[in-house]
């Protein structure tokens, strides 16, 4: 259990500790926790900024609200830590995204005050106006419904899907915009330059303090009144932003904007609203990264820092004592660069994580070439669609399971329309720590199934490079290339491109007894325990097969007439994916071999470091061992080909 300073902090596990103290208390336990958070992350890593930044309206929302009873719902989640130390989690922080400890983002089965599981962007007005609906339904007036979305989650269409029908429902609703004009990087757009156009208008700032205090006051006098001060109210806020307010032209009220540092104030306000009826939206400004100096000026590079000395802010970073391969996701951002500079056509388009996914090399060297689009996965694959038609070649860069949200518009804007739109997933398979919500798990098997897309992993940056070029040559059609978190395998990376031929993989090694069947990185997997196997007189054959679709027919043909036993390897989920794939060639083809399928099990996979998750799905370097020793057990040097 980590030690926990403070006269206060120490003595409050839950929402009904934190209301024995005093308004006058809360500015303590909010120092008290902000402090705990660095405490905890600096040597246990996470994310950072977020839940800094959100430090006082979390005091304020547990303060006022009565949870569980009344329903809270981040957005997200990554701004949720504060919440989980006051909701019964605190002496457990220490545990967070940790194999076996718990989850960086609310998770319905960990805790009663998580009333959704979150990980993915704009799911919490959506959810709120739900157990909102289902509260008066079942006649639940006095339960409150509040969902806490930040502004870059606010771009995304279910975001906006949400308020359009909340604002029809007349439900117990408030929609808390934490706005820091930042997701992971700086949020983009036009609703971006709306909220500041709100939060630097000093004459509404002074006009909203007034109309919030009277509003408040006379919507007690009845229905009537209340209905008549608020179309003074939207006519007066109109003129004095010169442009009608959104939120309120979808009948929301809307409140702000407020300091979200101003816990007292906060607490006043979010118990004021809560005697209000209807759907509401309190606009608050933060700072992400607040209270920590450095966070609040690079609040990019502090969303998730790792590890860090909390005194100096140095960000701690093994230092090897040789050169080592690049991550996969420099690798794409440096080749999209190259390829762009020779192809005129090539164009970047990524849904807010020009960082994460290293689209940000491109938009510095080219920004007239590559888009952020914000939280907008939809809209991403769309745009794609459209540069396509008019014959660029966009490089839709997103990361594998954010592309689930943007599935019907791969299938029915790019697939159908057979467009040259090339999807660079990043973060295929275990994504680590991030957990359920972020692994990569569905690519493979959800883009074999869609009709002229062709679908690649590379083992290697090379065969990386390889495929990025190969998938912006003429006539290649809708392109899916997949690559995993972290680094690659190659100090030597940046060579020549070469074509690839579609549907072609290849032999890595020959061998006897039984053939390993692997796609992408999985297939080092495989080389290393080649290498071991080799060493006790075992000497299975290795093939990559580089694409899932087109399989290469050719090869697997060779595979099952010489092969008796078939292992297939894979960074993904196994119904659906490449040995299914395998499977039904094998069918097909009417072989009888035996099929081994080696992958993501049908469950929900935890959070823990990477190479922890393939040892505990059963995919590692051991396993692919264990499962060959199996088939090939009694065999000799002497017996076998080497």
């Amino acid at each position: 259990m980590e030690d926990i300073k403070g006269p206060l902090l120490p003595n409050i596990n839950y929402p009904a500790d934190l209301k024995q103290y005093k308004e006058e208390d809360l500015e303590q336990i909010c120092q008290e926790l902000r402090q705990h958070i660095i405490d905890v992350v600096s040597v246990n890593g996470g994310h950072f900024g977020a839940s800094l930044g959100v430090v006082e309206l979390t005091v304020a929302l547990h303060y006022t609200l009565n949870t569980p009873y009344d329903k809270l719902v981040w957005d997200v989640g990554h701004q949720a830590y504060g919440h989980k130390i006051l909701t019964g989690r605190k002496s457990a922080f220490h545990t967070n995204r940790i194999l076996h400890g718990i989850s960086g983002f609310p998770k319905i089965s960990e805790s009663e005050y998580d009333t959704f599981g979150v990980g993915h962007s704009s799911t919490s007005i959506s959810a709120a106006l739900g157990m909102a609906v289902a509260s008066h339904y079942k006649g639940e007036k006095d339960r409150q419904h509040v969902a806490v979305i930040g502004d870059g989650a606010m771009t995304a269409g279910l975001a906006f899907e949400g308020l359009n029908h909340a604002g029809i429902e007349n439900s117990n609703l408030l929609v808390i915009l934490n706005d820091n004009c930042m997701s992971i990087d700086p949020n983009v757009g036009a609703l971006k330059e709306y909220l500041t156009s709100i939060t630097t208008s000093k004459s509404y700032n002074r006009f909203r303090d007034d109309i919030s205090n009277v509003l408040i006051k006379l919507s007690e006098l009845g229905p009537n009144a209340h209905k008549f001060v608020k179309k003074i109210e939207k006519s007066i806020k109109g003129s004095l932003l010169k442009q009608s307010n959104f939120f309120e032209a979808l009948n929301f009220r809307y409140f702000g904007p407020v300091d979200g540092h101003d816990v007292k104030n906060l607490a006043a306000i979010i118990k004021d609203l809560s005697a209000i009826p209807g759907p509401k939206l309190l606009h608050c400004v933060t700072v992400k990264g607040k209270g920590f100096a450095l966070a609040e000026k690079e609040q990019t590079k502090w969303h998730a820092p790792g590890l860090f000395d909390k005194i100096t802010g140095e960000i701690k970073k093994s230092v090897p004592e040789k050169p080592q391969p690049p991550k996969y996701q420099d690798v794409f951002g440096h080749t999209l660069v190259e390829l762009a500079e020779a192809n005129k056509k090539i164009t970047g388009i990524t849904p807010a994580m020009p960082s994460g996914s290293s689209m940000n090399i491109m938009m510095k060297a080219m920004p007239d070439r590559a888009f952020d689009v914000g939280i907008a996965e939809q809209h991403a694959v769309t745009f794609s669609a459209g540069l396509a038609t008019q014959g660029l070649v966009p490089f839709c860069n997103i990361y594998s399971s954010f592309m689930q949200r943007a599935y019907d518009q791969v299938i029915h804007d790019v697939a159908i329309q057979n467009l040259n739109v090339v999807f660079c997933l990043d973060r295929a398979g275990v994504s680590g720590a991030d957990g359920a919500t972020h692994h990569g798990a569905y690519d493979l098997a959800y883009m074999r199934c869609i009709p002229n897309m062709t679908v690649a992993a590379p083992m290697n940056e090379e065969e990386l490079r390889n495929l990025m070029y190969t998938a912006q040559l003429e006539n290649a059609g809708p392109f899916s290339i997949r690559y995993p978190r972290g680094n690659g395998m190659m100090v030597d990376w940046k060579r020549p491109f070469k074509a690839l031929e579609k549907g072609k993989g290849r032999k890595i090694c020959d061998g006897e007894d039984v053939a390993i069947l692997t796609i992408g990185h999985v297939g080092n997997f495989a080389v290393e325990a080649c290498k071991e196997l080799n060493s006790e007189g075992i000497h299975p054959a290795h093939y990559d097969m580089r694409f899932v679709k087109p399989l290469d027919e050719a090869l697997l043909h060779d595979v099952f007439k010489r092969y008796g036993t078939v292992i297939t390897v894979e960074d993904g989920c196994l119904q659906g994916g490449m040995g299914s794939a395998v499977l039904e060639f094998m069918a097909d083809h009417q072989y009888n071999s035996k099929v081994i399928r080696l992958g993501m099990p049908d469950e929900v996979v935890e959070h823990g470091e990477q190479a922890e998750l393939w040892a505990l799905c059963g995919y590692d370097t051991a396993a692919i061992i264990t499962t060959v020793k199996k088939i090939a057990v009694g065999r000799t040097t002497a017996t076998v080909a080497s």
